[in-house]
């Protein structure tokens, strides 16, 4: 019997119905055992009824099903005698030094083509709450709870360990057990080509598969529900009930009005549904130019499907309209198409724009767009004020020059002299409320003004899916930061570049974020009435 299940012991805890293929080297069931005590293999001794099991093989150990295994090692770091470093200059560092004194983002090493599954991994840590929410199961030990039962859930604990290893390292981080067990999950990603290396996948089923092992295997427990169409009902009335991290951050709803395009709706009546999305698509063709573009004709398609009234298939139009915006917002730019004559998934290598913002306010039903605009209002006070701060630190002394001419039609137009202009952002009072939440009080997770923050780029260069490199290019206070460990801090007109027109990296997957107030500025007079107070105030004295 090649495949059973065992019981491990490993300090005070035990880990019950153990998956063990003992048809496979060692390694894999050590990589098992990492993922849920967080041991690692190297430090691990694992008994069984007194042989120490070997790295390479399973020869002189028996097991039978339900046998008690012993595993001995420490999960903690290992003590460092203190030392006290010498004084580094800058050109007498290497790539990991320069990047932790820097404090650059730390990398995954290239297992070899696993380019793909490094950059979404960056990309997935660049959500706070799901770090948050994989940091509290790890250290509540209910990612070992739920990987007894093997494969995505081993992978969501994995992802864990994982992430746990890249916020304590400074240097590039080797994933070599979350490789192994995505590989055991999804056998897709792990074919190899001639010469035994493991062959380029593409990046965006990675993103889907990884978001469905979210959904399924990442509870949050919450008196609330995501407001999105065929969830499960809390089995105890005012109880609180398991949601998953996918539903609650990155899943949005639409509803979509089916009409016969022979028929016409006064024919026959038109057929509404109610579809979940967990990113949107930006199909590229000619008339695209702008992301905007896209994801609004793709709010317009059509399909073929049975008409009752004609008694046979017929063309229909599909108009949608979003219900409930994630969160995070994932775009996907559809840039493979398959070429049947070369038989290879070609590259649109199209020029598309993009922003640092993105605005789906139009996309959305006339339900959502009036309960988004409280939020919209104070974010659109908000971006008046730190516009006109902004505009007065280039008009300070030290800040960037501008023109004569320009300075003085600036106080002529506003009738105040420099003391009083611009009207200074009154100070955050401590005891004030907080800022209003990114997300609707009864919606925790949702986006209540429909506007984002591009949080992460993940690109491709190359002239197809399944050759060429993957990038993951990740904000990092407040900056773009590319996560790949030989690339340096960027700046955000770099980013804007990636928008395709040539060999190099274009954007694939867009990954936007909410954006946020730092107060509540409905107690705030507009920029406008300030300054007319002020200056008013100014030419009195």
């Amino acid at each position: 019997m090649s495949s059973l299940t065992v019981h491990v012991k490993w300090q005070k805890q035990k880990f019950s119905d153990v998956p063990v293929d003992t048809s496979q080297p060692p390694e894999l069931f050590k990589a098992t055992l990492y993922s849920l005590s967080g041991v690692p293999p190297d430090r691990q001794k694992v008994m069984v009824k007194g042989a120490v099991l070997p790295d390479d093989s399973w020869s002189g150990i028996a097991l039978k099903p339900g046998a008690t295994v012993m595993l001995l090692g420490s999960a903690e770091a290992l003590p460092e005698a203190p030392a006290t470093p010498p004084v580094k200059f800058v050109e007498d560092m290497d790539e990991s030094e320069l990047a932790k004194a820097m404090d650059l983002p730390p990398g995954l090493n290239n297992l070899g083509n696993t380019c793909y599954m490094n950059a979404t991994l960056q990309c997935l840590r660049s959500v706070p709450e799901l770090r948050s929410i994989l940091s509290k199961n790890r250290l509540a030990g209910l990612g070992g709870a739920a990987a007894s039962g093997g494969g995505p859930e081993v992978l969501v604990s994995a992802m864990s360990n994982l992430f746990a290893a890249l916020d304590k390292s400074g240097n590039a981080v080797s994933p070599h057990v979350f490789l192994h067990l995505m590989h055991a999950a999804f056998p897709q990603f792990a074919t190899k080509a001639e010469g035994g290396v493991f062959q380029q996948q593409d990046a965006n089923e990675c993103w889907v598969e990884l978001v469905r092992c979210l959904q399924s295997r990442l509870p949050i427990s919450s008196l609330t529900r995501p407001q999105l169409p065929n969830l499960a009902k809390t089995t105890e009335a005012g109880g609180p009930t398991d949601v998953s991290f996918t539903d609650r951050y990155l899943t949005g709803s639409m509803t979509c009005r089916l009409t016969c395009q022979e028929c016409g709706p006064e024919a026959e009546p038109e057929v509404n549904l109610v579809e979940t999305f967990s990113q949107l698509s930006c199909f590229i063709d000619k008339d695209v130019k702008y992301l905007h573009t896209g994801l609004t004709n793709a709010m317009k398609s059509s399909l073929t499907k049975r008409c009752d009234r004609l008694g046979r298939d017929a063309v229909y139009s599909k108009q949608s309209k979003i219900t409930r915006l994630p969160a995070y917002l994932t775009v996907q730019f559809v840039r493979f198409y398959y070429k049947e004559k070369e038989q290879v998934n070609a590259k649109v290598l199209k020029d598309v724009k993009f922003s640092l913002t993105l605005d789906i306010y139009q996309l959305c039903s006339e339900e959502l767009q009036a309960r988004l605009k409280p939020v919209r209002e104070q974010l659109r006070r908000m971006d008046e004020w730190l516009a006109l701060q902004s505009g007065a630190a280039k008009r300070r002394p030290g800040g960037p020059a501008v023109a004569q001419g320009a300075e003085q039609a600036t106080t002529a137009d506003t009738g105040t002299n420099n003391a009083s202009w611009p009207p200074s952002l009154p100070p955050v009072d401590p005891g004030a409320p907080p800022p209003p939440a990114y997300y609707f009080g009864d919606d925790p997770g949702s986006n209540a003004s429909g506007q984002y923050m591009l949080q992460a780029v993940l690109t491709h260069q190359g002239r197809s899916s399944s050759s060429g490199h993957y990038l993951a290019w990740v904000r990092k206070a407040d900056q773009p930061a590319n996560a790949n460990p030989e690339e340096d801090v960027c700046h955000w007109a770099d980013i804007l570049r990636l928008s395709g027109g040539g060999d190099w990296h274009c954007a694939y997957l867009l990954l936007y974020g909410p954006r946020q107030l730092d107060r509540d500025y409905s107690s705030l007079p507009p920029p406008t009435d300030a300054s007319a107070s002020q200056g008013g105030a100014a030419g009195t004295n």
